[in-house]
């Protein structure tokens, strides 16, 4: 994992992504410039780029969020237990740089029966090259 100083963020991220990304922030739901994106390409973190999920794996959930029913690779996505709000969820972060997605559930499709559930602000979205990634 890269890691970087809070003041390097700071300079580097707008102050909604800083909030979301780095202080496991929110965005509101229905909101995101990515909820209704249909496009064929790669979602990656918007703190290091990594890629994170493919766009053959977002689906709409309904929930006001980007949804995804499996990352692009299991060690692109570290898993942690949050106990925030009252209850008990599964955080979810960029492996490579620590960036927070969002959560996943286990009230996803059948495919994998997860729902990864992702604020947009957490992502950038790439169209190039999406064939040659799956």
């Amino acid at each position: 994992m890269s890691v970087k100083s809070e003041s390097y963020w700071r300079e580097k991220l707008t102050e909604e992504q800083y909030h979301i990304c780095r202080e496991q922030g929110t965005e509101a739901p229905f909101s995101g410039k990515l909820l209704h994106n249909r496009e064929t390409g790669i979602y990656s973190c918007t703190c290091c780029q990594a890629p994170l999920f493919h766009s053959g794996s977002k689906y709409d959930s309904g929930c006001g969020w980007p949804s995804f029913d499996a990352p692009i690779a299991r060690d692109a996505i570290r898993y942690l237990d949050d106990h925030s709000h009252g209850m008990h969820r599964i955080e979810i972060r960029c492996a490579q740089c620590d960036s927070h997605l969002g959560h996943v559930f286990p009230d996803g499709p059948k495919t994998t029966g997860e729902r990864y559930c992702v604020n947009s602000v957490s992502l950038l979205f790439n169209n190039e090259g999406a064939d040659s990634e799956h």
